[in-house]
């Protein structure tokens, strides 16, 4: 048995997952002298603390290991970590928690574990780690390991381990959130899909910071959100400041359509490399009472400690100000402005609203901003940048670049409406088979967008 505790070097040991390997042989160890002390049978140990974690092995930058490094968990969360991720990466190292106590017939009820009804196998559960520290015998063991679930665990407070129920039982079965279990075995966080619960679509771009091209005061206002996002967790964990402030973020995003509110909130994400999710309103507002609330719970508990920024896209349908209470559905609508906002004050992650006018968004929820920014269409300046950046950069055009001053300088564009003459102008250039076009397909294209806007075109 012996042999097998502190294993740091294990055969045919694969080097992007070494510390994931050790910790397991760790468990091993732990396992074979609990139940050795409990039954009290030979070892050299008197207590499991005696094994001490293993080192995070240097270079291993696997999901698992940047996890250990982020948190320095004490020795209580390293083990519920590894007794977690035990049962899916060597379930057999817990089969020595099936054995049956013969006096009676029956499981050792201090184990702990649930049993599946589809596995033959051993669930662990929080009641197996108080186990094998000790908690069977020693009532003060037990009082501590209970302290430390009670109080804020980092465990199941950043989102690693989910439970039923809070605070924490230890009948509570060591459950893996979908995120974690994706991170520790793809080393990619793992990503929902839009379903009934979480109604909400990732947003990606290709484009970089460099690509938002905004009045110098738009994107300061952008880099605040952004140095926040960045040192959210220095600031409000290791300066201590989460006694004054709240962990959350939320900002307003106004202005026309087209002026960049989407890619903003796509960059802020990738500059972190976060998801960003555009919540379908239409899948959350609901004519029936409690369904709305329903809806928004549901989503702000999937996205709850994963650091993922949530975009209201026009948000008037959900953040609209309220109603005089003169009927019960404007109680209820109000109702509902209340829920939100309790849900949103107490969100731990980035939320941005965007709306084409700041005056149709409740002031209670302008309150409670941290930031409004006001998305303007670009000036001369702005859209001399976004035209070259769209047209010089990838066509050529037949009357010079020069021309693009001169739109740039007549014709008032918002960025989208440049994308859309951009796309007309490419598909006259595919249709000729040359990546060239001429002033009259921008032209064309710039008539298209007035017409839509039911601007004079001259």
């Amino acid at each position: 048995m012996d042999g097998k505790i502190n294993r740091s070097i294990m055969e045919n040991v694969n080097p992007k997952l070494a510390t994931l390997q050790n910790d397991i042989a760790w468990l091993e160890s732990i396992i074979d002298v609990g139940l050795a002390l409990y039954f009290k049978n030979e070892t050299q140990y008197t207590s499991i603390k005696e094994l001490t974690m293993p080192v995070i092995v240097e270079n291993d930058i696997s999901g698992y290991a940047q996890i250990l490094q982020k948190h320095s968990f004490t020795f209580e969360e390293r083990l519920i970590l590894i007794t977690a991720l035990a049962r899916y990466i060597k379930p057999q190292i817990l089969d020595l928690f099936l054995l049956k106590n013969k006096s009676i017939d029956a499981e050792f009820s201090e184990f702990g574990g649930v049993k599946n009804e589809g596995s033959r196998g051993f669930i662990p559960t929080l009641e197996t780690v108080c186990f094998l520290l000790g908690g069977a015998d020693d009532i003060t063991i037990r009082m501590d390991f209970m302290h430390l679930l009670y109080e804020h665990n980092k465990l199941y407070s950043e989102g690693i381990l989910t439970a039923q129920k809070h605070p924490v039982e230890l009948r509570e079965p060591l459950q893996l959130s979908e995120e974690f279990l994706s991170l520790f075995i793809t080393n990619k966080k793992f990503v929902p899909k839009y379903n009934s619960k979480f109604p909400a679509t990732e947003i990606t771009t290709k484009m970089e910071w460099k690509d938002l091209v905004l009045e110098s005061s738009i994107k300061n206002q952008l880099l605040e959100v952004r140095e926040w996002l960045k040192h959210s967790y220095l600031i409000l964990n290791d300066w201590q400041l989460d006694k004054t402030l709240k962990p959350g973020y939320r900002v307003l995003f106004y202005g026309p359509p087209g002026t960049g509110k989407t890619l903003a909130a796509t960059l802020l994400g990738k500059s972190i490399q976060t998801p960003v999710f555009r919540v379908d309103l239409s899948a959350i507002v609901s004519k029936y009472i409690g369904e709305t609330e329903k809806n928004l719970g549901q989503l702000f508990d999937k996205a709850a400690s994963k650091g993922w920024i949530l975009f209201f896209d026009e948000a008037d349908a959900l953040f609209s100000k309220r109603t005089d209470t003169n009927t019960s559905n404007d109680r209820h609508a109000n109702q509902e402005v209340a829920y939100l906002l309790q849900r949103i004050e107490s969100f731990d992650g980035l939320v941005v609203l965007a709306t084409n006018l700041q005056t149709n968004i409740d002031e209670a929820f302008l309150r409670r901003f941290q930031n409004t920014i006001n998305f303007t269409k670009p000036k001369y300046k702005e859209r001399k940048v976004l035209l070259e950046n769209m047209f010089a950069t990838t066509f050529e055009i037949e009357e010079g670049v020069a021309v693009l001053d001169t739109i740039a300088e007549k014709y008032e564009l918002s960025g989208g409406e440049m994308i859309n003459v951009l796309r007309y102008c490419a598909i006259k250039a595919a249709n000729s088979g040359e990546k060239k076009i001429n002033y009259a397909n921008i032209m064309t294209g710039i008539k298209r967008e007035y017409q839509k806007s039911n601007k004079i075109f001259n």
